[in-house]
C-alpha cells in the first residue's frame, strides 16, 4: 500500500512539473511557472523514495506503468482529449508490466 500511495503521489507531482516547462516552452506561459513546477519535480523525487523495493532501478521500472496511467489520465481530465483504444490498451499493458516487476517472485 506504501508504494502504491508513493508512485500515485510521485506521479501527480512529475506530470504537474513537467507541464509547468510544457507550459512555459510550449504554450508561451510565464516564467514564473517554472518556481511551482521545479517544486513539484523534486516532491516526485522524494516521493519516489518511499517505494519498498531493494533496489532504485526496480522501484523507478515499476513506477512506469503507473507514470503512464496518470498520464493518460492527465491527458483526459487536464487537456480535455480522452484516451483512445489504442491508449487504454497500453496503459494497461503497461500497468500489467509495473506489477510484474513489483510482486515478481525473487531468488532468495
Amino acid at each position: 500500500m506504501q508504494t502504491a500511495i508513493a508512485f500515485v503521489i510521485a506521479a501527480l507531482a512529475e506530470i504537474a512539473g513537467c507541464f509547468a516547462f510544457w507550459a512555459w516552452l510550449r504554450l508561451g506561459y510565464s516564467a514564473w511557472w517554472l518556481v511551482p513546477g521545479l517544486a513539484a519535480l523534486i516532491a516526485f523525487a522524494v516521493a519516489l523514495t518511499f517505494a519498498q523495493s531493494e533496489a532504485a532501478g526496480r522501484a523507478f521500472a515499476a513506477y512506469g506503468g503507473v507514470y503512464i496511467l496518470a498520464a493518460l489520465g492527465w491527458l483526459w481530465l487536464v487537456e480535455g482529449l480522452r484516451p483512445d483504444r489504442w491508449d487504454a490498451l497500453g496503459g494497461a499493458l503497461c500497468l500489467a508490466g509495473c506489477l510484474v516487476i513489483l510482486l515478481g517472485p525473487r531468488a532468495a
